[in-house]
């Protein structure tokens, strides 16, 4: 297994050189997990030898750091102002990959400024030549924040429940994506399955309502493709207090072999 990746690399990467594939993990509502399934993510595919980062794109209201169990003297808002350095902000998590943690509660990234945009762009343009993977874990919703950041994404990760709210604000989201930024391939997780296989009817009815009213008036399908489902597992809740990650500390649990399974399906 490589280790985490650090940026004592050259700056500049040669032209042509392969950059790192940015994937959006995204939600329409918070609450699905979608933060725990980032990392634990992250750390599935740096068993996998891959070079990974999380950029905690869920800007000022990070809670990264809390899951990892980390607590960093920098941060990307110390990157954004200029008081340190990436190299100073990427950090080692627990699992084998690199994090670069946002702070919280800043009110100031409660909305896209032209500053914030500028800055997020170049962060994410000067650390893609040194990972394979780059997870983007955004804050959930259809802010303009959030949507800017899933922009900057080669591939979207849309997380789910079964409920019925969870998957209206999937919808929803699935919606803006697609007549917005013109995504026609959206890759969904849904977590917190009774029973391993749930995920499929869940897919399923997202996929009906998105065939009838959000293709026609595009005039081209949208394509949602079911990478899997993750099952409710009390090894998670033991993790999730322990601030500890289910795929390290409790790797044969259900919910850590499915976690496992999703980092194969999106390995290159």
């Amino acid at each position: 297994m490589n280790a985490p990746a650090t940026l004592e690399t050259p700056a500049a990467a040669p032209p042509g050189a392969p950059r790192a594939r940015i994937l959006a993990v995204t939600s329409g509502k918070g609450g699905v997990g979608k933060t725990f399934l980032s990392a634990n993510l992250a750390a599935a595919l740096a068993l996998r030898g891959l070079r990974v980062l999380v950029l905690d794109a869920d800007l000022g209201l990070a809670n990264l750091d809390v899951v990892l169990n980390l607590h960093p003297k920098k941060t990307l808002h110390d990157v954004f102002t200029g008081q340190a350095s990436l190299e100073q902000a990427v950090l080692p998590a627990p699992g084998g990959f690199s994090v670069l943690l946002a702070g919280s509660g800043l009110v100031e990234y409660s909305r896209l400024t032209p500053d914030v945009r500028d800055k997020l762009l170049a962060v994410i343009g000067e650390v893609t030549p040194r990972f394979d993977i780059v997870l983007l874990d955004t804050g959930a919703g259809i802010s303009d924040v959030v949507l800017y950041t899933v922009s900057l994404a080669d591939e979207v990760l849309i997380v789910a429940t079964p409920e019925p709210t969870s998957m209206t604000d999937a919808y929803a989201t699935i919606k803006v994506l697609a007549t917005q930024q013109g995504r026609r391939d959206v890759k969904l997780i849904v977590n917190q399955v009774p029973r391993s296989g749930d995920g499929r009817a869940v897919a399923g009815q997202l996929k009906q309502v998105i065939d009838r009213f959000v293709a026609p008036p595009l005039g081209n399908p949208v394509e949602l493709t079911l990478i899997g489902d993750v099952p409710i597992d009390a090894g998670v809740r033991d993790a999730v207090k322990k601030r500890q990650l289910v795929v390290q500390s409790m790797p044969g649990t259900p919910a850590a072999q499915a976690i496992v399974a999703l980092a194969a399906r999106l390995s290159p």
